[in-house]
This record gives structure tokens, sequence and C-alpha cells, in this order.
């Protein structure tokens, strides 16, 4: 039990969550007729990026969970602020300290009556001064043991709340780096997320380009044909060549940056770069539906949020604790122990000692020093209220803007697709054109180019959602909530890396 005798009352200001300079919205201005996903299963659970039906990005999310050397780094200094908060808790308690001495004095000093006069003997010439004096020395210089074992208690009650300001900061600065841990693994699994589907999308991209190779592979042999029956140009065939090649040079070049994108998940996964691949795969993916709430939610779902608030909470005890160095220090001591000559009477009862009483002291005079720490907690209070404001805003922004970029973006898609029809018709109707002899090899090439782009436009916008998909998610805070954040530190050091 924390002791409390004489504890009255905490000075300094008590905690009020700042408000915000604002009008909070009552809903997204994107959202508009966002979608709702029904039933509550969809709703974005813990494992978030569960909602986007990918086995493969499950399982490399897990690995980040469990090997990410960032997270490593997150999770000890989570581990070093909870400690902090125990070392602040010790506080509360007496200090108790006890340790065994012993002294032996070969040469004690005599008494000054006796010393003098030995002094005066010696000093006068007298044979018989001389040989009293010797004597004397001798049978005083007999050597001395000193047994002690003393203990010494000291505890200062913490009657002006310092210690409790202090406890209330590192209780506070351990929650906001709890959730601090908990926003590094949003933005690593964010940023697995966004180029896991990049790299799908060089997977599509690149099955694009093969599959047109092959179309031009064969259309170059037609146009061989057509020239050899003397219907057809060699600029035609050159060309026809040229168009071949250019794409599959296109088609090589996707390797670097997909080659570079699996790089950045083996880093994020905490594998070596030459020991990870990630397999190819021309599976169809689609942005998922993402319930997106209201921006109240923000201040409870997003843990770069709650750390800043709990940033606030620690600044606003710190000064507390620099007002508290007004008021005078009082501490409690007391002593005891053994203390004797000879070993065997070390521990009998008459060897005891026992001293106790109170000291009390106070600063009278430093310069302004106290003014000046207490200016600074003031600041550093404001300083970190304009940040936990700043942090709201910019959570704001990021869902508004991924809001509207997914809503764009699906209008786009949609023209997109439709463009991308109309490229195929033209395409197969200049080709007939051609071999009729009616449009010029000109036209051909200009119409697969139109498609060829539309195709691939189409899968950049497809990626583009899905990336902006995963950004709100972050931006929403994935499945976190401040509820998480353990209100006993010491227990919530605990926590685990492999957790989502």
């Amino acid at each position: 039990m924390v002791p409390v005798i004489f504890s009255a009352c905490a000075v300094g200001p008590n905690y009020v969550r700042p408000t915000m300079q604002f009008t909070s919205p009552s809903s997204f201005k994107e959202s508009g007729e966002w979608k709702k996903a029904q039933p509550r299963d969809h709703e974005i659970k813990g494992k978030w990026w569960e909602v986007f039906n990918d086995p493969d990005l499950n399982a490399l999310a897990d690995q980040v969970n469990i090997s990410n050397q960032n997270l490593a780094v997150a999770e000890a200094q989570y581990r070093q602020a909870t400690a902090l908060v125990r070392a602040a808790k010790a506080a509360f308690y007496p200090s108790i300290t006890i340790g065994a001495s012993y002294s032996l004095s070969l040469f004690p000093s005599v008494s000054g009556a006796s010393s003098a006069a030995s002094r005066t003997s010696v000093l006068s010439g007298s044979p018989a001064s001389i040989l009293s004096a010797a004597s004397s020395s001798s049978s005083s210089n007999t050597p001395t043991s000193q047994f002690s074992l003393p203990i010494s208690i000291s505890w200062e009650p913490d009657i002006w709340g310092r210690i409790r300001r202090t406890v209330e900061a590192s209780s506070a600065n351990a929650q906001a780096s709890e959730a601090d841990l908990q926003s590094a693994r949003l933005l690593a699994q964010a940023e697995l997320a966004q180029d896991y589907f990049q790299i799908r999308a060089i997977d599509r991209q690149k099955q694009l380009l093969d599959r047109t190779v092959n179309d031009y592979r064969k259309f170059l042999d037609l146009t061989r044909n057509r020239y050899a029956a003397g219907v057809a140009s060699m600029a035609d065939v050159l060309q026809a060549e040229s168009q071949l090649k250019t794409t599959q040079a296109q088609a090589i070049d996707l390797g670097v940056q997909r080659a570079q994108l699996e790089h950045a998940i083996a880093l994020l996964a905490g594998k070596p770069a030459s020991l990870f691949s990630v397999p190819v795969s021309g599976a169809g993916i689609k942005p998922p539906d993402i319930p997106v709430g209201v921006p109240s939610e923000l201040l409870e779902r997003r843990p770069d949020v709650a750390a800043a608030e709990r940033r606030v909470v620690a600044a606003n005890a710190q000064i507390g604790v620099a007002i508290a160095a007004y008021f005078p220090t009082i501490t409690l001591n007391a002593s005891l122990g053994f203390q004797a000559k000879n070993f065997l009477k070390w521990f009998t009862w008459p060897s005891r000692f026992f001293s106790v009483g109170p000291s009390i002291s106070e600063t009278v005079f430093q310069g302004g020093l106290r003014m000046a720490q207490t200016d600074e907690a003031r600041a550093a209070y404001d300083a970190s209220v304009a940040s936990y404001r700043q942090t709201v805003l910019t959570a704001l922004q990021e869902v508004e803007d991924n809001l509207a970029a997914l809503r764009i973006l699906e209008n786009e898609a949609r023209v997109q697709d439709e463009a991308l029809q109309a490229s195929r018709r033209s395409v197969h109707v200049t080709m007939n054109q051609y071999k009729a002899g009616t449009a010029s090899y000109l036209n051909v090439i200009t119409a697969q180019t139109a498609a060829l782009n539309n195709e691939l436009s189409a899968v950049n916008i497809l990626n583009r959602r899905m990336a902006a998909s995963v950004l709100l998610i972050k931006a929403l805070g994935g499945g976190w909530n401040a509820s998480a954040l353990n209100p006993k530190e010491g227990k919530a050091a605990k926590a685990k890396k492999k957790q989502p």
C-alpha cells in the first residue's frame, strides 16, 4: 500500500482535455453518400488488412507484426517508459539502507591531559619523567576494534504532491509510448499493404504487356506476309517491329520497380532481401467498402492523436512538479543498529543504538530558477496542446483527402473503362480496314497505342484506388481504439510485438 500519511493535496492544475479552436464537424465533407458497409461484419477490426480478403497479404502482415525491427525499437521504448513509471512510484516508499563495518585503531589518541603531561615530562629531560611517559604511552596504544551494523531509514512524505505529479507525468508518457508503438505498427502495416498492392498492379501490367507483345508479334508476321505479297511497304514492317520491341522493353523495365518493392516488403517483414520474394499473381483486386464513422471518433481511433493527448497530460503534470519546488522539503529520518568493540558482544541488547528525527529545508534564493522552471513547464504545456490540435487537424485532413481520392477515382475508373472499351473496338475496326487496304498502317499503330495506354491507365487507376483505401483505413486509425491503452502501465509492458 502506497504511504499516504501527510499527503494533503497535489499542487498544480488538474488535467482537462484541451478543446479545439474550431467547431468539430458532425460528418466528413467528402463522405457524402459514402458506402456504408452492412452488416457490421464488415466493420474494420484489429487485423484491418483482412478486409481485402487476400491470404498472401494476411501472411505478410503477420510477419511484419513479429519481425519488423522498427516495431522492436518502439516496443523496447514502451517498456522503458513503463519502467520509468515504476521508478517514479518508488519515491512513495521509504529508502532503507543497511551496511556492516569494522575498524581497527592501532594508535588511538590519548586524552588531552595525559598527552600534555607526557610531552612536558619528555621536554624537561628528567629520566624518571621520560620513563613514566613512555610507560603511559605504551599502555594506551593498545589496538581497538569497532563493529557497527547501522540501518538508516529516510522517507519524504508527498505533502505537496510532487511525487504524485511525477508519477502522473510518467504514466501519461508511458501511455503515449504505447500509442506510439501502435502508430508505428499501423504505419508499417499500411506501407506493407501499399507496396503489396503496387506489386500486384505491376504483375497485372506485366501480364498486359506480355499479352500485347504476343499480339504485336502476330501483327508483325502479318505485316511481313503482306510485304512479301507486295501489298505493304518495308516501312510498315519496320514500324511493326519497332512497336514490338518498344513494348518488350516496357515489360522488362517493370522488373526494376517490382524488385525494389519486393525488397521494401522484405525490410518491413524483417527479412534479408536476398532470401525473400513475393510470388507473381494475376488475381484481381478490388477496393473494399470502408465504414468511415464520424470525425469525433478520430480522437479515439487514431493512436497518434491519443499519443499527442497523453503528452498534454504529462506536460500538465510537470507544471505541478515545478510549482511543488516552491514548498519546503520535509524528510523523516531514523537510524538504528548495533555497535560494539567486541565481536561477541556485537549483537547483544546493550550494544543497540537508535535515533529518529525529522528535517525540513526550504530554498530561499535561487536567482529566479524556480520561476523560470515553472514558466518553462507552462510553455511546454502550451506547445503540447498546439501539437495535439495540429495532430487532430492533420487526421481530419488525411481522412478527407482519401475520401475525396476514392470518390473521384471511382468516377475516373468508370470513364476510363468506357474509353478502354472504345479503344478496343477502334483497334478491331482499324485492323479490318488495314487488311482491306482502306486504312494506312499509321492508323493501326495509333489505335493500338491508344488501346495499350488505356489498358495501362486502367491498371494505374486501380492501383491508386487500392492505395487510397489503405491510406483511408490508416487515417481512420486501422482497427485500433484508445480504450486499448492500459491504465496500469506496469502490466502493459507485457505487450507483445505479435499483437496486431
